[in-house]
Order: C-alpha cells, then sequence, then structure tokens
C-alpha cells in the first residue's frame, strides 16, 4: 500500500486508468481539480475546471467526458492548468435543479456515459437523484432510475451484461444488479445485489474485476471490499482512512487499484483526502474510452 505523495483532496472521486498515456486521472469535487499521476515516474499535477467534476471518462476523441454541475461536458485538459468545457447535454432544470450535481459515473463496456445526480446536501434527505444514459447519436436519456438519495457504484460486469449501482445515503446503503442489453444499453430487472444497512461502512464508488466480483468503498467503515458475482462477502481490506471514495484498476497490468478518498475536516491526520495504490492480488477490467463525442 503507498500513499501518492504531494496530493490532498477534499472530496477525491472518480479515479481512471488512461491506458494510452499510462497515467491515472481522478477528480477533487469541491476544489474543481482534475488530478494525474504517471504511473513510471510518480509525477503529478492538476488541472482547475470551471465547475465542479464529479466524474469522468477518457473520451476516444481526446479529453474526457464529464458529469459536472449543470450537465455533461466535454473537457479538454489545456497547457497552462486550465480546463475547456464545452458543454454536450443537460437534464431540464426541474430535475437538475439548484443545490443538485452530477454525482458517480463511468462507461459501459461499448463506450455509452452512464452518470446519476443527487442533491448536494445528504442531510436534506432528498430522493431526487436519477441515473442517465449519454452517446452522442442519442443525447441524454430520459432517467432509467429516479427517486435515488447519493447515486454511486455504477459498474459493469466482464461481458457487459450485468449494471451495478449504489445509493450510498446513509438511510439506503443499497447497491442493485440489473441485467444490461449490450445492444441497446438498456439495464432491466432491477434486483437487491448488496443490503449493507447492518454495516457500518456506506456503499461508496466501485469497480469490478476480471473474476467479476465487486469491490465497494466502505465510506464511513475504512475498508475496502470485495464480493463475489453472487453477493458473498469475499475479502475486506482495512484502509488507512474512514471515508474511501471510489477505486479504479490500473497500471501496464491492471492489478493495481487507486482508492480515493474524502477528507471530513479532523485536524491532525493526514491520511483522509489522500490517495492510495495497492496491489490486492486481483487483476482488473481495462476502463472503455467514451465514444460520447
Amino acid at each position: 500500500m503507498e500513499k501518492v505523495s504531494g496530493v490532498h483532496c477534499t472530496v477525491g472521486e472518480s479515479p481512471t486508468w488512461h491506458a494510452g498515456e499510462g497515467a491515472w486521472y481522478w477528480v477533487d469535487i469541491p476544489a474543481r481539480r482534475i488530478w494525474r499521476l504517471d504511473h513510471a515516474s510518480g509525477a503529478t499535477r492538476f488541472w482547475k475546471a470551471p465547475e465542479m467534476v464529479a466524474c469522468l471518462s477518457p473520451a476516444a476523441c481526446g479529453g474526457f467526458i464529464a458529469g459536472m454541475e449543470t450537465g455533461i461536458f466535454h473537457l479538454v485538459l489545456q497547457d497552462d492548468g486550465s480546463v475547456s468545457a464545452q458543454r454536450l447535454a443537460a437534464p431540464p432544470a426541474s430535475e437538475l435543479g439548484q443545490g443538485m450535481r452530477f454525482n458517480d459515473g463511468r462507461c459501459d463496456r461499448q463506450g455509452r456515459f452512464w452518470a446519476g445526480t443527487m442533491f448536494m446536501d445528504m442531510a436534506a434527505e432528498r430522493a431526487v437523484g436519477q441515473l442517465y444514459r449519454y452517446t452522442a447519436a442519442e443525447g441524454l436519456s430520459a432517467p432509467f432510475v429516479s427517486g435515488m438519495l447519493t447515486q454511486n457504484g455504477t459498474a459493469f460486469s466482464p461481458r457487459g451484461d450485468v449494471m451495478y449501482l449504489s445509493d450510498s445515503h446513509p438511510k439506503r446503503r443499497m447497491v442493485w444488479a440489473f441485467d444490461y442489453d449490450i445492444g441497446s444499453g438498456t439495464p432491466h430487472n432491477k434486483r437487491i445485489f448488496l443490503d449493507l444497512g447492518a454495516q457500518k461502512g456506506r456503499p461508496d464508488g466501485a469497480a469490478v474485476d476480471a473474476d467479476g466480483c465487486y469491490w465497494t468503498c466502505a465510506n464511513d467503515g475504512g475498508l475496502l471490499q470485495r464480493y463475489t458475482p453472487g453477493g458473498a462477502l469475499d475479502r475486506a481490506i482495512a484502509l488507512p482512512f474512514a471515508k474511501p471514495s471510489m477505486c479504479s484498476f490500473g497500471g501496464p497490468d491492471l492489478s493495481t487499484l487507486l482508492v480515493t478518498s474524502i477528507d471530513p475536516g479532523n485536524a491532525g491526520d493526514d491520511w483522509p483526502g489522500s490517495v492510495l495504490l495497492l496491489r490486492p492480488g486481483a487483476q482488473g477490467l481495462a476502463d472503455v474510452r467514451c465514444n460520447a463525442h
């Protein structure tokens, strides 16, 4: 387990491995930062976006597709540390109102971008979050899932025929699985995959490995947990911070996990808000570039 030096995030999120560059990217949501870690050299840098970036995936055309405060954007990182942002689509104001933003997201195995929304003040317990699909050909879909408190945990099985989705709010702590139509990009047959209401951690961001196991960050539980496709807890790895937020496989052999975290503001501890690299003994799946622009 290795701490990435020189990095601190208030809300670290959405790590993704860019195989073409041999580098990791992730975001710090309230700081509006997009971070990069070069795998070979360990060098880091960041860019400042014009609004909060909650999730992003490398785009096939270059740059990134991202879910932000006001919609889905195509982002290009500039040499001067700025970010060029072109809005591609946005939900109606009735669905993405004041106090809301996009949250967790990633591409399916065919390169369609999936992202969900949330009301930022979690204490308000407003179940107004929705899950959308974006493609260049069809734009932004109508919501496929509604009524979420804190949308999270989007991931896809190795064959792409199962989609996972969580609600990480303390009042929900659920992970669902859907049968996923690869041809149309449509989830159906929603069912409970994990009911984690009895455990301390909340199912935040997630990844799926080559064996089809679901790795979830137990936010507030200080754990990284691996569940089998049948929903059995297979492994639990203790982490040096209480609030892991999302994980992603990468590295040249896809056997390294990068784990982001949230800093709740407790003085005297330099682990919260840090980023970890660890090798858990499992191999991941390559992140798919978005065919969305």
